[in-house]
């Protein structure tokens, strides 16, 4: 089985989306066969706001990082972090990854349709095992946010090489069937709120990803505990010490070994 595959299951694949290899190992423990980055997770863990091509150099040392982490590796590469489609794709091929996630916006505007699907096809013809989710960014930012504008961006991409079609803010069910019976490859969809994973799956959506989610979560549990303590509330239970420290330790040997999941 190989990446691509897991985009054919009975049920939608669920993409964690991890900020460390902390979290990117601990959602390998859990068992998820796959995991994603996100490029607001990393740029946040390193100080930097989202967006405007912030998180290159950490996504790059995250995923290198994460080689020998027992599980797909999709990264979160923002619109490439460059308007060269060529420099685009050999980020791409120096990434190692087994997919990628490309947005068709810069500095929160749309680009030309046809300025991302040349980015597609660059990456497409220098890695083309990598999986190409290619993110349409009408909805998420507000902009031209139909499901017609949708289908003709992603009719080009598709076109262009992509292997999936990635539409983050659309949540209306109606609208995820109409993309899913629209578009011939996987839909990605966010977490939508009071949707299980098997109504997801009735609507034909194939992928569901969890973005800055986990990542904010975190920060809320972590405020939480030092809260509780301070008001002299007994703090939520987590993992164990030594459980943890294990998880490092297997992940640690996978490097030394020269372990690599297969793309």
């Amino acid at each position: 089985m190989n990446f691509h595959d897991l985009h054919h299951g009975d049920t939608p694949l669920l993409l964690p989306n991890a900020w460390d290899v902390a979290s990117a190992v601990s959602f390998a423990d859990a068992g998820f066969p796959a995991v994603g980055t996100t490029s607001f997770g990393v740029g946040a863990a390193a100080g930097h706001p989202d967006g405007a091509r912030s998180s290159r150099d950490a996504t790059t040392a995250l995923v290198h990082a994460l080689a020998a982490l027992p599980a797909f590796v999709s990264a979160d590469v923002e619109d490439g972090y460059a308007d060269d489609p060529g420099e685009v794709a050999a980020y791409v091929a120096d990434l190692g990854a087994s997919g990628i996630n490309i947005e068709d916006s810069t500095d929160e505007h749309l680009i030309d349709p046809a300025a991302h699907a040349a980015k597609i096809a660059a990456v497409k013809r220098a890695t083309p095992a990598v999986f190409v989710n290619a993110r349409i960014d009408n909805y998420w930012l507000g902009q031209d946010a139909t499901v017609d504008a949708v289908l003709r961006r992603a009719e080009t991409y598709t076109n262009a090489g992509a292997d999936g079609i990635f539409v983050p803010g659309a949540t209306d069910l109606a609208e995820l069937r109409a993309f899913a019976k629209a578009i011939p490859l996987p839909v990605n969809v966010l977490v939508v709120p009071g949707v299980t994973l098997d109504r997801l799956a009735e609507t034909g959506i194939r992928r569901v990803s969890t973005g800055s989610l986990p990542y904010r979560a975190a920060l809320d549990a972590a405020v939480g505990v030092a809260t509780a303590v301070r008001d002299g509330i007994q703090p939520t239970s987590a993992t164990p010490y030594p459980e943890a420290q294990q998880r490092l330790v297997r992940y640690a040997s996978r490097n030394i070994n020269g372990s690599r999941p297969p793309h």
